[in-house]
């Protein structure tokens, strides 16, 4: 259960594919601006600033995850809130000097009844108690998940998006207007879930927010995704699939 190594978009976090060894922070456009972008990142921009993650989802990392939502083994939280730590620790520079919101992604209603806790909040509330970084607060409760959605395995990028859209809401505006806001999950698959999250948030008011996951679902991108595109040729803000 290594980090994610080798060059990275710099905005969703995806893989891609290259020669490029220096680490994400040291890689610039000839704007000035970070890079690279992946081609999704290049086409649509999304709700959040950034997205990163400690490792890919697979092996071991996957069947840790699996043992904290499936079996209910809870001190993996510990170990998985380890890595969500050092995944932010990526973020921090990006940070305002103020207070953060930790937001995690929330279930519905029947669904925490059933497995009796939140994964993504107990990994956040690990990961935190780590950080001790006053800047950051948890807030479970600022975005609730009002409509229950299907599972989304199996599904395409288009039927997800679908499927997630409208399915949260916030529930406190005046809490989160013009502040940043950290958005915590346990995995980033095709980032579908978070990105209603910070579309929810961004429309709320929201200054910035940003996503945190212990694992990423990684798609190689090739190589000569890494130029970037003309401003005018992005789309308006909208959220990745």
């Amino acid at each position: 259960m290594q980090p994610i190594e080798g060059t990275q978009c710099s905005v969703c976090g995806d893989a891609l594919q290259g020669s490029f060894t220096a680490p994400i922070s040291q890689l610039t456009l000839g704007n000035g601006e970070p890079g690279p972008h992946c081609e999704l990142c290049r086409r649509i921009d999304p709700p959040y600033v950034k997205a990163t993650a400690y490792g890919s989802y697979e092996g071991g990392l996957r069947e840790l995850i699996h043992l904290l939502k499936y079996n209910q083994v809870r001190p993996a939280a510990n170990v998985l809130g380890r890595m969500l730590a050092d995944a932010i620790e990526d973020l921090q520079p990006l940070f305002a000097d103020r207070e953060v919101l930790v937001v995690p992604v929330p279930l519905h209603r029947r669904k925490l009844r059933e497995r009796g806790f939140n994964q993504a909040e107990v990994i956040a509330r690990a990961a935190l108690k780590l950080k001790r970084d006053a800047r950051l607060r948890l807030n479970a409760s600022l975005v609730e998940r009002c409509r229950e959605t299907q599972a989304q395995i199996g599904l395409t990028r288009h039927q997800r998006r679908e499927n997630i859209r409208g399915a949260f809401v916030v529930s406190n505006r005046q809490e989160l207007f013009g502040r940043e806001i950290l958005v915590v999950d346990d995995v980033f698959t095709t980032g579908t879930t978070v990105s209603e999250c910070a579309r929810v948030l961004r429309r709320a008011g929201a200054s910035n927010v940003y996503v945190a996951t212990v694992a990423h679902t990684l798609k190689v991108e090739s190589q000569h995704m890494l130029q970037p595109l003309e401003p005018e040729a992005k789309l308006t803000m909208a959220a990745a699939g």
